[in-house]
């Protein structure tokens, strides 16, 4: 017991003498792993039949986002392939852009919601990413596409998730893969598909890839582990896959041509359920909670691809599944931080490496290293709903977050949207940026973590208050849409989509801004 009050009053001075200094460097990231998460739900596992993708983007990347307005095109145009669109500081400025190279433009272009990592385009096409890096010895930098260019062009160019997996084929075919492993959760209307890519290695400009439909009654889990397995390329419905992807694991030594071939063991270089379980918690603990029927066991030397839920899952379910962090569960990494059954105020589960490390010395074991689904260096985060019975520039709507998935509102872009309030043109993640819509929310998340215990229920009320609130209005959005389209035309009707996603994203502000002053007021000085 003693040793346990040590830790708690070390604890709970360290934060209160920090505070100001911990807001004030709101912006450094704590030294861990760059990696997103992203769950895929099929259009019968639904709740009300949408088709869902997501993504995390986890780490110090940009965070402004537009839209990209459609485009036509003279013949003998091309379309400019970039080097660092992810870490450019806002939508007026590209001088950190590096020219990779160039490809042939179409005569014409849909608009997109440009992201990061671009996620949703004027078509109901909506991606989502996770990094699952694999062998290195497979990157060939002479390639020509990073992953957030191959999104970028085929956002522009298809309308569905089948041809924007042939076309990314095509184009890394021709011009190269210059990127790590990495996975894209592409969507449409219909279905979703789990895609994987890596390079042929330095010697070959290139890629091999494999993609598996998530049955439309499944769920499937993304989040950074290469996790397609054995691949029936005679079921073309269902699976999609390089014409090399036998011929690379042989030529480079990565299968011996006779033995079971799994795509994850020969391209992605081990296999992380078992190498490092306390960073990739978060498939099974999603699979799990979404299909608690199966037994799935955390010690499985490879879980599903996806698993059919034991009941249908609504948008809503997916946007606080990607706001865990474990709480209750046997992963909690503030479980032990406890007096009399009391856990202490001053615990969150986001504490900075050098705290944890601190309690960790006082006592071994005391705050476990486990990866949350949601992380305080989360740049921003989608999750993408995809309509068929609604037209398209309705139908479709990008659920955005920025900062901590686990704190912040999510905020509705339509299809249809055809611009964004302007503080959405700033990153904000070079330095504290008033006009950046990151630092709309960032400063009350980092002043709510010097005392969690009682900020939490003021930032998880305001959260579920803005998904009730999108939920709640939805059905007002879709008659008051298909009243202005059949009166109005489709220009007005889009209008009033991105007047809605303007006053949407004025009043999380407006919230946010307000739980500011509170923490202020409340924790400023560490009290």
């Amino acid at each position: 017991m003693r040793t346990f009050r040590i830790v708690f009053i070390t604890l709970y001075v360290v934060l209160s003498f920090n505070s100001v200094a911990l807001f004030a460097k709101a912006y450094e990231y704590p030294k861990e792993p760059l990696s997103c998460t992203s769950i895929m739900v099929g259009r019968k596992a639904s709740a009300d039949g949408s088709v869902i993708t997501s993504h995390t983007c986890d780490g110090n990347y940009r965070t402004w986002m537009n839209i990209v307005p459609a485009g036509r095109f003279e013949r003998d145009t091309v379309a400019y392939i970039y080097k660092n669109r992810l870490h450019t500081e806002s939508v007026y400025g590209s001088h950190t852009l590096v020219l990779k190279g160039t490809v042939p433009e179409v005569k014409a272009t849909y608009r997109f919601l440009d992201t990061a990592y671009p996620c949703l385009n004027e078509k109901q096409l909506g991606i989502g990413e996770t990094t699952i890096s694999g062998r290195d010895t497979l990157i060939n930098p002479n390639g020509l596409f990073y992953i957030e260019e191959l999104e970028k062009i085929v956002l522009q160019r298809c309308s569905t998730a089948r041809d924007a997996i042939k076309l990314i084929g095509e184009l890394v075919k021709e011009y190269g893969y210059c990127d790590g492993g990495e996975c894209l959760t592409i969507a449409d209307p219909n279905e979703v598909w789990h895609f994987e890519i890596f390079g042929e290695g330095p010697d070959k400009i290139g890629g091999v890839w494999a993609a598996v439909r998530i049955p439309d009654d499944h769920v499937g889990v993304s989040a950074n582990i290469s996790r397609i397995s054995t691949l029936d390329l005679k079921d073309t419905l269902n699976y999609l896959a390089s014409d090399n992807v036998y011929d690379v694991a042989k030529r480079l030594g990565l299968w011996d041509g006779s033995s079971k071939f799994r795509f994850w063991e020969a391209y992605s270089g081990g296999n992380y359920f078992n190498e490092k379980k306390a960073f990739h918690i978060r498939e099974y603990f999603i699979l799990n909670e979404l299909a608690p029927s199966l037994g799935l066991s955390y010690d499985s030397e490879e879980l599903p691809l996806s698993v059919k839920p034991d009941s249908k899952v609504s948008v809503e379910r997916v946007m606080l599944l990607l706001a865990q962090t474990y709480e209750g569960s046997e992963f909690d990494v503030i479980k032990n931080l406890k007096i009399d059954s009391v856990t202490a105020k001053a615990a969150n589960p986001w504490m900075l490496r050098d705290t944890r490390n601190m309690l960790n010395a006082l006592k071994p074991g005391t705050v476990p290293n486990n990866r949350l689904v949601a992380v305080p260096q989360c740049a921003y985060s989608t999750v993408i709903q995809l309509r068929s019975w609604l037209p398209d520039d309705l139908g479709g709507v990008a659920w955005i977050s920025v900062d901590n998935p686990g704190q912040s509102p999510r905020i509705p872009i339509f299809c249809g949207t055809l611009s964004l309030p302007d503080c959405f043109s700033y990153c904000g993640q070079m330095r504290e940026d008033s006009k950046s819509i990151l630092w709309k929310f960032r400063k009350a998340n980092k002043l709510s973590t010097v005392r969690w215990g009682d900020a939490k229920n003021d930032i998880l009320g305001a959260m579920n208050y803005f998904i009730k609130k999108g939920r709640v209005e939805s059905r007002y959005v879709e008659e008051r849409y298909l009243e202005i389209l059949a009166t109005e035309g489709s220009e007005a009707a889009c209008a009033f989509l991105t007047g809605y996603t303007r006053d949407f994203a004025g009043a999380a502000i407006l919230r946010w801004e307000e739980l500011e002053d509170l923490f202020w007021k409340k924790y400023g000085r560490g009290f």
